[in-house]
């Protein structure tokens, strides 16, 4: 009998594992009754606990309780704050146009409630970091904005100038989303610094609960149109019956991750002695937005001649799990409009890979991915072992 290949997971930006005291949380919550909007015991001891998960969630973005509203995902979050209409200071306000980064994730490239002949793209350098020249000559012109941009991609990892974009955002008048998706759990959140109106979060990243997301807003006083309306759910602002289970999952993730956010030396350890590795075995390696602050976690590198499609199906049959560019399209991997917007070109980008780094990583898996690769190149390209870039 032939010995068990071990699993190794390096596809946390696409969604981490479950933690084990996020499952335990749900298993005794889900056994037991109440709707949180009930008055009874069993409906006010789940309002207790949506009101404690939401403290913890609010906790790990550095936000005020009431400033959290719990919605089914990342791509609702988004949807919600992607709107024209707006509430600031009890008075309804209409924005003219979107401004969204050429790298965002689909689900802001799409424009959320904006028509498209609203929305604006800002181009990228070739790091991904947004051209902020850019941005200033449009916030210029005489118009009611609104700026989306994530704090750090989920393809490279680079994390983007907040502070800046903020500060530019804010001195035209203009209004402030920023999908902190991939930054939750892996960088320090501070709505004050970066002068956001809106932030928005998924627990899976962090292993939480999947279908659970949150918007956090700075002020409560200047929030985005509801999205789900209907029923005074979650302070009016996301009608429906709040999933008490995922939302308790969501809390205990939250505090978890809040903890791990606050020291990623060890995570920054292991992509880098992954990086090492790889440009040990290929001299020609391309590390994507290696030039710009990235999150610790991730690394997107590519060896021109090595396909990803191919490289990946390899990988998997050796039990070792990681993405080309993003996996929130059906599971198709083609072009990366990431790269494409850093101005890579279309063979190269082809060829890129993505391994990101989580809570239940180690060097085992750093090590086992180093032990595999060498064999891959080979079999794709041999040249590439002793060509340097």
């Amino acid at each position: 009998m032939t010995s068990r290949r071990p699993h190794v997971y390096l596809d946390h930006n696409a969604g981490a594992p479950m933690r084990s005291e996020v499952r335990d949380r749900m298993v005794e919550v889900m056994m037991d009754a109440g709707n949180a909007s009930s008055v009874h015991g069993d409906g006010r001891r789940a309002r207790g606990r949506v009101e404690a998960a939401r403290e913890a969630v609010a906790n790990l973005c550095g936000a005020r309780t009431r400033a959290v509203t719990f919605v089914s995902g990342g791509t609702e979050a988004n949807m919600t704050a992607l709107t024209p209409q707006w509430q600031d200071q009890g008075a309804p306000v209409y924005l003219d146009r979107l401004l969204r980064g050429a790298s965002e994730h689909p689900s802001v490239a799409s424009g959320g409630r904006f028509p498209p002949a609203t929305q604006t793209v800002l181009p990228v350098d070739e790091n991904g970091i947004l051209r902020l020249d850019e941005l200033e000559g449009l916030l210029a012109e005489d118009q009611a904005t609104l700026v989306s941009v994530m704090a750090a991609n989920n393809e490279t990892g680079v994390i983007q100038p907040l502070a800046e974009i903020g500060a530019l955002v804010k001195a035209a008048g203009g209004f402030l989303h920023v999908d902190a998706v991939q930054a939750a759990g892996r960088m320090p959140i501070d709505l004050d610094a970066w002068q956001a109106d809106v932030i928005t979060l998924s627990a899976h990243k962090f292993g939480g609960p999947q279908g659970m997301g949150a918007v956090v807003v700075r002020s409560t006083a200047r929030v985005p149109g509801s999205l789900m309306t209907g029923g005074g759910q979650e302070n009016w602002r996301r009608a429906g019956t709040e999933n008490v289970a995922g939302i308790c999952g969501f809390g205990v993730a939250a505090e978890l991750a809040a903890k791990e956010a606050e020291d990623t030396a060890q995570i920054a350890a292991l992509r880098d002695s992954l990086e090492a590795g790889i440009r040990l075995i290929c001299p020609s390696v391309t590390v994507f937005g290696e030039g710009a602050p990235r999150l610790a976690n991730t690394s997107c590198f590519a060896v021109e001649g090595v396909p990803a499609e191919t490289a990946l199906i390899a990988l998997d049959l050796e039990s070792v799990s990681l993405s080309s560019g993003s996996a929130c399209s059906s599971g198709k991997v083609s072009v990366s409009h990431v790269l494409t917007a850093m101005g890579v070109d279309e063979e190269k980008a082809r060829c890129a890979l993505r391994v990101s780094l989580g809570w239940n990583s180690g060097a085992k898996d750093v090590d086992r991915f180093l032990e595999l690769w060498p064999s891959i190149v080979d079999r794709l390209n041999p040249e590439a072992r002793n060509r340097a870039a």
